[in-house]
């Protein structure tokens, strides 16, 4: 229905002269169309809408609004060609204008504005002249008027609505011009006909892309969900899913920037690095399969608690019974080999407890100490003479480097099988695809050595193994791991370098890395002032400048 006002009977465009002017626009309505469907940006959304509906009805100017939850039109696009006037959509410049309210205080329908009327009644406004026009309020517009120097006169309202007749805007344009002379005309039938079919498409345009957005936002929630429960689990992950997908987009956008050198053919499109961000956040989801205890094993001999001091306890019946060897004896001799013993037994705790502590490599004489300590007897409580370590506990303090024994990190190693079994399980859409090969790569080496797959270099995307470099690179630097700290910018570039000459990391990434300084950009948002020092690079393993 439209609702047609139009005081002063002004002459109509005729619409026989120009049939293939006519004909021309419905091409162009039906290019927008297509257009609008593919736009996955809401602001540049609103914004082609406006500006196709501008086109094909020769309209200088135009305001798009919204309908939100509040039940206002908010202002959300405003563009008058002739004073070069443009707000909102892409051009960051905010609307200042309030809202419309479509009811007032009392409940009752604000029919005052045409935009209210149109997005109220769902009934098309098409309005000569705005001067002369009885039945609505255009304060507002003679008030910009008188500001602006400029003068509206025509006005075609078109209502939005969706798929489901719900009304979700209003697409209000002004003065439409002659395309002959330029002078300013009112709407007509043609361009009113026109209008309404782009509004119709692009309602149902922004219906479909904010239904998208919504998903898209509710499936990255349940993402954050899943990180959210890793992290309750254990304090030392939580930060890890979420530095990593940062450090791959990093590393990502330098090597699509990349012009020159064996890479220079990689490129990503948007949809690609939303694939690769979604791959990023769920690399880890398996961890939430992996036992707490492992994950937060801080120690070589932490359990559920830490059983050095169990050995501390043993230490202490040493002591003491070194001392009532000592009172038996109690000559020069005696005291002398009990001061011994003490000593040794003080060493040997020490020594225990820098064990237990775990780092990057255990030397054989260390291996060789642990095992001697674990030939001292002691009597228990139930005076049971016994070794003073058992079995399981020399296994754990002669671990070669870190705190996990070989079948611990056989289960920390499975939640990247985990993961891998997750995401394969999920019906993900085409643009989506590769997320469960993109996460599942992150810990295979380019020699096959890695796991679970054993896969090459030549058998893996270059997404997957920039998520390799990025895992290696935020685990080397994060300072919230329970069993170490943090590295230094420097100390982890040799590492990572020696490591991209061992065949473990790709060396054609690690040199984008480098150059780019993709390091430094990730060091200055995530770690620590005292982590930062000054990096030489014509040092670094691995690396040419």
């Amino acid at each position: 229905m439209t609702h047609l006002l139009d005081d002063t009977n002004p002459p109509v465009r005729a619409e026989s002269r120009a049939p293939d002017d006519l004909v021309q626009r419905l091409e162009q309505l039906h290019a927008i169309g297509a257009s609008l469907s593919a736009e996955r940006d809401i602001h540049r959304l609103l914004e082609s809408i406006l500006t196709a509906a501008k086109t094909i009805t020769r309209a200088d100017g135009g305001t798009l609004y919204r309908l939100a939850e509040d039940g206002t039109l908010r202002f959300e696009i405003v563009r008058t060609s002739s004073l070069q006037y443009y707000l909102g959509g892409t051009t960051g410049a905010p609307v200042p204008f309030y809202p419309i309210h479509l009811h007032d205080k009392e409940g009752k329908p604000n029919h005052s504005m045409v935009a209210a009327y149109a997005a109220l009644t769902g009934q098309t406004v098409n309005i000569a002249d705005a001067y002369t026009a009885d039945g609505f309020d255009f304060t507002g517009t003679r008030n910009f008027d008188k500001k602006t120097g400029y003068r509206s006169k025509s006005f075609l309202t078109v209502p939005m609505a969706n798929h489901e007749r719900e009304i979700i805007g209003v697409l209000q344009l002004i003065n439409a011009q002659d395309p002959r002379t330029g002078e300013i005309v009112p709407f007509s039938p043609a361009d009113q006909r026109l209008a309404e079919s782009l509004a119709s498409q692009a309602a149902i345009a922004l219906t479909n892309r904010m239904l998208i957005n919504q998903l898209e936002q509710l499936f990255e929630s349940f993402i954050a969900m899943i990180n959210t429960a890793i992290d309750e689990k254990s304090p030392y992950t939580g930060g890890h899913c979420q530095r990593v997908p940062a450090l791959t987009m990093m590393l990502a956008e330098a090597v699509n920037e990349t012009a020159d050198g064996p890479l220079r053919d990689f490129h990503m499109t948007d949809k690609d690095r939303y694939e690769l961000k979604i791959a990023g956040l769920l690399h880890d989801c398996g961890k939430v399969t992996t036992p707490v205890h492992v994950v937060d094993k801080a120690t070589k001999l932490e359990t559920i608690y830490d059983r050095i001091h169990l050995i501390d306890t043993r230490f202490e019946v040493l002591k003491r019974d070194a001392e009532i060897a000592m009172l038996r004896d109690n000559t020069a001799k005696g005291k002398k080999r009990w001061r011994e013993v003490l000593r040794q037994i003080e060493e040997d705790r020490s020594f225990l407890r820098a064990a237990n502590i775990g780092g990057e490599r255990m030397r054989e004489e260390d291996v060789e100490r642990v095992q001697r300590i674990a030939e001292y007897r002691w009597t228990d409580v139930s005076g049971h003479e016994a070794k003073f370590l058992t079995e399981d506990e020399v296994k754990n303090l002669t671990i070669r480097a870190g705190t996990l024994t070989g079948e611990e990190r056989q289960v920390i190693n499975h939640h990247i099988v985990a993961t891998i079994k997750m995401l394969e399980s999920l019906p993900w859409p085409r643009h989506l695809k590769n997320v469960p090969e993109y996460a599942g790569g992150h810990h295979e080496r380019m020699d096959g050595k890695g796991y679970p797959k054993g896969l090459t270099r030549e058998q893996m995307s270059v997404q997957a193994r920039v998520m390799g470099i990025a895992d290696i690179f935020e685990a080397l630097t994060a300072k919230d791991r329970p069993y170490k700290k943090g590295k230094t910018l420097s100390e982890s570039l040799e590492i990572l370098g020696r490591f991209s000459q061992n065949g473990h990391i790709d060396p054609e990434l690690f040199d984008v890395f480098v150059r780019r300084k993709v390091y430094q950009r990730y060091a200055e948002t995530f770690l620590d002032p005292e982590q930062i020092d000054e990096v030489d690079e014509s040092k670094i393993p691995g690396y040419t400048p």
